[in-house]
């Protein structure tokens, strides 16, 4: 009876929390009036949610877009005298004679000698967030792997294309009620930014971070390291999450994690707004939600900000857009899941690394292979040259698995490790045809800091003129990086109708691929299905590859290869080629072989076979 006493106290608790989140009052822009002392929300350090006071100068219009507008204010108490606006305070709510105005959300310049900040409006978050379009193509990002900090922040830039969030020149912004402060308004609309947002990375090393930094930095992110360790000792959250608490966004948990902070500003029933500006202004997201913990306030004269690490997942952020980001409370997401086993020869043992990376366009393949690459180089080292060997499978709902295996070998092994694994990812939440569920990411990777390289330096066969119907030995020599010689035997078998001469092909899988695409012009895959067994097929580079071919004409059509095809054929594809998907081909393929081999093959070479009884 007590137990049911307390269940249903609790009940009546939380709905009486549900009923006061929603009737929390608001006030329009239009009645703020210069000189109005309002009171914000913070936590400053801890879980506590602190108090300080914004004073009223007024409100600057078309600030941040065509009737976007910004509550300007004076801030005063806690830290801010000495701190300024502080980073990480985006969201902070503030509160006019009890009822909610907005956001704190913009600061004034760098080296404020006052912290003057800028409040949108709450209606403008609400409105905003209640958009229900898709991801804009534009925001569709072409990063190119293996990663550099200059090619993605280029790729960053040319995708996103984004509106900047604030006025570019000072005619654009009028300050309304301070008409004693002559051109203010039309200088301060220029000078107003996003408060920075703490990005908290933890378990990456200096290297990665170092990739990842000046891309955040330049999109109004303040990198800091998450003090993830004594979280024993944290003070509890006090109570379910309200206005004024510190809330983050993660990108990538587990044994790393990656993931920024801010601070919530509403709460109506299920629904949460926080930010007061954009991440990057995606659109419709699916981050998870999650409670986050501040340490402490560190000072800075350029940009003082607060040290916090994400926490549990408390629900899913599904909207990023110009004036807030918002969410639900409840489960989070669908994440992907990456198990990866790492083994190497140095007698360290088998670890084995779990984390998350969340399911988008834009940030999953780039999370994924940052964690990555970084687990490599933090147990194998960075410079020198170093082999890898990669199996594994990218598990999709409703799919074939993709199978991963390859080996990469050199001074760049771990980042084209890295970005091989990370193909696949890239190709399925990028594709145009349909919504692709990947269920989890399994990786076995063997390491040596040995360069298991090979190139292929000749082929021959025994007997030069064989007759049709006969399997024949050819002779391929590779000499490895240390110049041993090393000869492989792949039987051929030449078919029994074949006749006058042949070309043999002996070849890496690069360079094979690159050939077939360029002598078949193979159309791109048109489905999920097509994608995957197109990525199923594609050649490793530890493999030597064996083709036969002959002079007789063929054809591609709508993708699939047709060889040796009688006269008669041939003249009807190529009398109905206004399709475009057709193309001719000039030989045919009699036979494919390939050997594996412990090495990663580089080279081609070729062969003229003239066969006998001719």
């Amino acid at each position: 009876m007590k137990i049911r006493r307390v269940a249903i106290v609790l009940s009546l608790s939380l709905l009486l929390l549900s009923t006061l989140r929603a009737a929390t009052p608001q006030m329009s822009v239009d009645d703020i009036r210069p000189g109005m002392v309002g009171v914000g929300r913070t936590v400053f350090n801890g879980t506590r949610v602190e108090e300080f006071k914004a004073h009223i100068i007024g409100v600057i219009e078309n600030v941040i877009g065509t009737q976007r507008n910004l509550i300007l204010a004076r801030l005063e108490g806690g830290p801010l005298a000495d701190t300024g606006v502080i980073a990480g305070m985006s969201g902070s709510p503030v509160y006019v004679d009890g009822k909610l105005i907005g956001a704190v959300s913009y600061s004034l310049g760098s080296f404020p000698k006052e912290p003057i900040a800028g409040i949108t409006p709450i209606a403008e978050m609400t409105d905003a967030t209640a958009l229900a379009a898709t991801r804009p193509g534009g925001a569709r990002v072409d990063v190119t792997f293996p990663l550099e900090p200059e090619s993605l922040l280029a790729s960053f830039r040319k995708a996103l294309n984004l509106n900047r969030p604030f006025t570019e020149r000072a005619g654009d912004a009028q300050l309304v009620g301070v008409s004693s402060v002559s051109g203010f308004g039309a200088e301060i609309g220029t000078m107003m930014r996003p408060i920075a947002t703490p990005l908290s990375i933890s378990g990456f090393d200096t290297r990665a971070a170092d990739v990842l930094a000046p891309t955040f930095r330049n999109s109004g992110f303040v990198p800091v390291g998450a003090a993830a360790a004594a979280r024993a000792g944290m003070a509890e959250f006090d109570g379910p999450l309200k206005p004024g608490d510190a809330v983050g966004v993660t990108f990538v948990s587990g044994d790393l994690e990656l993931g920024a902070t801010g601070t919530v500003t509403h709460i109506d029933d299920n629904k949460v707004y926080a930010f007061g500006h954009p991440m990057y202004n995606l659109g419709p997201i699916e981050f998870p939600m999650t409670r986050a913990y501040v340490y402490t306030v560190l000072p800075s004269l350029f940009s003082s900000a607060k040290l916090s690490s994400t926490g549990e997942v408390i629900g899913t952020f599904n909207q990023d857009r110009a004036t807030a980001i918002a969410g639900r409370l409840g489960s989070g997401p669908s994440l992907l899941p990456v198990t990866m086993t790492l083994e190497a020869d140095r007698g360290i043992g088998t670890r084995t690394f779990h984390f998350n990376a969340v399911k988008d366009q834009m940030f999953g393949p780039l999370m994924t292979y940052t964690a990555l690459v970084n687990t490599l180089t933090s147990y194998e080292r960075q410079f020198g040259t170093s082999t890898y060997s990669v199996q594994g499978r990218l598990k999709i709902k409703g799919h074939e698995p993709i199978a991963l295996d390859n080996m990469f070998a050199g001074e760049n092994a771990a980042s084209n490790t890295s970005a091989y694994i990370v193909a696949p990812i890239t190709a399925m939440v990028n594709n145009e045809y349909e919504t692709v569920d990947m269920e989890a990411l399994e990786i076995s990777v063997k390491s040596t800091e040995q360069p298991r390289t090979a190139q292929l330096e000749r082929v021959w066969l025994d007997d030069p003129r064989p007759r049709p119907g006969r399997t024949i030995p050819l002779k391929v020599l590779l000499r490895t990086y240390r110049g041993e010689d090393i000869i492989q035997t792949i039987p051929i078998e030449i078919p029994p109708n074949a006749r006058g001469t042949l070309a043999l092909t002996v070849s890496d899988g690069q360079r094979l691929n690159q050939t077939e695409q360029r002598e078949a012009r193979l159309p791109q895959p048109r489905s999920v299905p097509q994608i995957v067994k197109a990525l199923n097929r594609a050649r490793r580079t530890n493999t030597i590859y064996v083709k036969l071919m002959s002079s007789d004409a063929g054809a591609v059509v709508s993708g699939e290869l047709l060889s040796s095809l009688p006269p008669s054929v041939l003249a009807v594809i190529e009398s109905d080629r206004s399709g475009g998907n057709t193309s001719a081909l000039q030989t045919a393929t009699l036979g494919e072989w390939q050997l594996r081999t412990e090495q990663a093959i580089s080279g081609v070479r070729s062969l003229t076979i003239q066969l006998s009884g001719n």
